[in-house]
């Protein structure tokens, strides 16, 4: 038998999941709409089925093509204008010799077609229209029929007044061929509003059946969520391809469900889903093919098309997720929201009941958002935040974007730069390195790629390749599961501010050159800097007195990844590593704020077996703490102080530190009649003036230290204070005894990106009357037991505010005090958001 499948809708009061599909290719339990009408015109033998296309008519007839997937014959019939429901199927006269059914493509329905046709026959209609029973007709066309069911009247969306029936018009026709002689060629006619009056007043058998089932037309937003528990609750009468693999719970293919998941079915997980440990699914929900459920997320009674991203800890409640959404950590979004495709949604936001964001928009972190979002993306131009591009692997950070990146990076350099290239060893950072080997070819770049290793490495590999800069993929120190792109300049220090720009500009542009088919060339592979940098380093220090002095070392570490440089240092220098087995179920690699949290481990370690000292170091070799041999841990400021005093004792005459350090590098360099240089806080600038400041100590003796290797290489500054310790006979308890005593706070507070600049703005023109101000970085100001710094974050909405006095109280009490004023200052505006 022969069907007509209505498949021309836009479905515009589904926006915005239709901004960029058909309504017949919505996906209703995974699949499109019109893959349940056509499993239901099979199986009541309808094989040969026309199809009415009109909007986006290649994204349907690419995806069924000729229906032979589903053992039928498709055909299609495109509308160049719209010709409404009746001129849409006179445009497929000629496929039609013999009685038909006209059913949409974009209903869910499970009625019994083969009693329509059994009844249309019977009853000799013309036409034959499957009707059902309604609670609330007001939205439908009200059909009322003779005992015998022939429609005697009609009414087009009634008001209650004029309600004279509970039976509406499904959309689902029978109609004999002559039908579509009464149907005008080439201009607009329906059949609920022209052709069914006209057969009713010419008293043409026209009749109606209703039949028993389900039937939803998905009119709105509400009714796709609610087909949805519909067909979860089992009220459709149709079948699911997916196997029940635990009660109420259907899975594809290669779904992995963690342990610890809770799922209370019904719920449908579709082919290559992923959820995390601790994931709570709750009943009436539908995850989408390749969706990723991580750690701790919560779901409830919400559809996720395919590709979906939910980051730990994000809550959902009733919502539509477009086809890759990306939901950030701690964030909610709740009943009714609807989220179209490609949008991000940033940590710790706020997505309020029944809010629409059409597709491509970006949510910033922390924001609340109250209204819907049609126009305008909210998407950052800047993509560099504080150490080069970051963010989630293969999600944020994808290798199409990274070839794209590395592109405009290579263009920004000049022509036919030569890029040293790196990554550390773990399997994400591999496929993003290999992405930007693409793109740094692709623009005529001649690429030198190192071995896997660590950060260090690779500033040491662009100075001695003599490149005009690099980039190096690493596991993020900040962000699980993220990734960091650093980019380099020649020196190895972190690219400018206006490099950054220059290649955020050629990115946002498209605008960056394409090398020609003749001008590519293939990436040199140079494998000895590796060896080359543990020469330098060891070449660095005095190896006979580290060697006598036999330290020993308790450590926790990435063996894989910054192990395979520390091991060979310790080993050639006689240095005994004690490596930690980590406490509980940790899986590498660890962001930098996992490691910190076991220095505990460590100084047990340390004061338990009487070893010289301990170290933590994080994968890339970026980060390191220390615990000296009475089990107190140097990391940050007194990290920042121990580093100051090795330089001193050095014989340096400058040292240069963050304008956050304390005032006990002050203190030192007064003992030692030395300069103290503070800098910005942005990594480019510190390096910046680490170099400059080695620079001029080029012609000093060979005992004076490299303060961007102390800074920026915690594998040289393990190596150096080893050969301090050895050769002052001395050790780590007693350089860290020489630090004068400091007392610091460091705190947040939320403020929105465009309230910042107000907020630096008032607190100078409160604070420049009493003098003792400093604007070098943010706003510091001095008071006579302290001082606090107010720096706004350049990756979050909120402003930082680092304080220090002479104790503790007074270091939380200047905090404090500042968090109070920016306070004040934001007021009324919405701290979130």
């Amino acid at each position: 038998m022969k069907a007509i499948i209505m498949a021309g809708g836009e479905g515009s009061r589904l926006r915005p999941l239709t901004c960029g599909i058909p309504k017949p290719m919505v996906p209703v339990m995974n699949r499109p709409i019109m893959t349940s009408i056509i499993d239901l015109l099979r199986k009541h033998n309808f094989t040969d089925i026309g199809v009415t296309l009109q909007y986006m008519p290649e994204v349907i007839s690419d995806y069924f093509s000729n229906g032979s997937e589903y053992d039928i014959n498709l055909k299609y019939f495109i509308e160049e204008t719209p010709l409404g429901t009746a001129g849409s199927v006179k445009n497929a006269e000629q496929f039609l010799d013999e009685p038909f059914m006209v059913i949409s493509g974009d209903a869910l329905t499970d009625f019994n077609l083969t009693e329509a046709m059994a009844f249309h026959k019977k009853q000799g209609a013309m036409a034959t229209l499957v009707l059902t029973k309604v609670p609330c007709p007001l939205e439908y066309g009200v059909v009322i029929t003779s005992a015998g069911g022939q429609i005697k009247q009609f009414l087009e969306k009634p008001s209650w007044g004029e309600v004279f029936s509970d039976t509406v018009n499904t959309g689902i026709y029978i109609l004999e061929p002559q039908v579509l002689d009464y149907i005008p060629a080439g201009q607009k006619f329906d059949f609920s509003k022209d052709l069914f009056p006209l057969l009713l007043n010419e008293g043409k058998p026209l009749f109606g059946v209703v039949l028993d089932g389900y039937w939803c037309d998905i009119g709105d937003l509400r009714q796709y969520l609610q087909s949805h528990y519909d067909f979860l609750s089992g009220a459709v009468n149709l079948t699911l391809p997916e196997k029940e693999i635990m009660p109420g719970v259907y899975a594809g293919r290669e779904v992995n469900i963690d342990d610890t998941a809770i799922i209370s079915g019904p719920v449908l997980l579709g082919d290559g889903a992923t959820i995390g440990k601790g994931v709570k699914i709750d009943q009436y929900t539908v995850i989408g093919p390749g969706c990723t459920i991580q750690d701790g997320a919560s779901i409830k009674r919400s559809v996720l098309w395919n590709n979906v991203f939910i980051a730990p800890g994000v809550n959902l409640r009733g919502v539509v997720l477009a086809s890759r959404v990306q939901v950030q950590s701690g964030s909610s979004i709740y009943e009714g929201a609807v989220i179209g495709n490609d949008t991000v949604i940033k940590e710790r936001c706020v997505v309020n009941p029944d809010i629409k964001l059409w597709p491509h928009k970006m949510v910033e972190t922390g924001s609340v958002v109250r209204e819907s979002m049609v126009w305008g993306s909210r998407a950052p131009r800047r993509i560099f935040g504080l150490e080069g591009v970051s963010g989630i692997a293969n999600v944020e950070i994808t290798p199409e974007l990274a070839a794209r990146v590395a592109a405009a990076f290579a263009d920004a350099l000049g022509a036919k730069p030569r890029i040293c290239l790196s990554s550390d060893v773990y399997l994400s950072s591999k496929l993003i390195r290999d992405a930007l080997n693409c793109g740094l070819r692709s623009a005529g770049a001649q690429v030198c790629q190192l071995t896997d290793g660590v950060t260090p490495v690779h500033r040491y590999g662009v100075r001695q390749l003599k490149c005009a800069g690099g980039m190096h993929v690493r596991i993020s120190p900040r962000q699980p599961g993220a990734v960091n792109i650093v980019f380099t300049n020649q020196n190895g220090g972190n690219i400018s501010r206006s490099v950054e720009r220059k290649v955020e500009n050629l990115l946002a542009r498209e605008d960056f050159k394409r090398a020609g088919f003749d001008q590519i060339t293939e990436a040199r592979l140079v494998p000895e800097i590796a060896d080359n940098y543990l020469q330098f380093l060891l070449q660095s220090v005095d190896k006979k007195a580290i060697r006598e002095k036999g330290l020993s070392i308790a450590t926790i570490y990435d063996p894989d990844c910054s192990g395979q440089f520390l091991k060979p240092l310790c080993r050639e220098l006689n240095i005994s590593l004690h490596r930690l087995t980590l406490n509980g179920p940790v899986r590498l690699p660890l962001n930098w704020s996992k490691y910190r949290e076991m220095t505990s481990q460590v100084a047990a370690a340390v004061t338990g077996q009487g070893l010289s000292m301990g170290l933590i170091m994080d994968s890339g070799a970026d980060h390191l703490a220390l615990i000296d041999n009475r089990g107190r841990t140097v990391q940050d400021n007194l990290l920042v102080s121990l580093m100051a005093l090795l330089i001193l004792r050095s014989r340096g005459n400058a040292v240069v530190v963050p304008v956050t350090a304390p005032r006990a590098v002050d203190l030192l360099a007064e003992k030692f009649g030395a300069r103290v240089i503070r800098t910005k806080t942005a990594v480019q600038d510190f390096y910046e003036k680490l170099v400059y400041q080695d620079s001029l100590s080029n012609n000093e003796p060979a005992s004076q230290i490299s303060q961007a290797l102390l800074h920026f290489d915690a594998l040289a500054t393990v190596i150096k204070i080893a050969e301090y310790v050895s050769v002052k006979k001395t050790d780590l308890a007693g350089l860290v005894d020489e630090i004068p005593a400091f007392f610091m706070e460091n705190r947040a507070t939320a403020v929105p990106w465009a309230t910042k600049g107000t907020v630096i703005r008032s607190l100078i023109e409160e604070m420049e009357s009493q003098g003792n101000l400093e604007l070098l970085d943010g706003v510091k100001v001095y008071h006579p037991e302290g001082w606090a710094l107010v720096l706004p974050d350049p990756e979050e909405p909120v402003c930082r505010v680092f304080s220090e006095g002479s104790t503790m109280e007074i270091a939380e009490s200047l905090a404090d005090f500042y968090i109070d004023k920016i306070n004040k200052i934001v007021g009324p505006v919405d701290k979130t958001g």
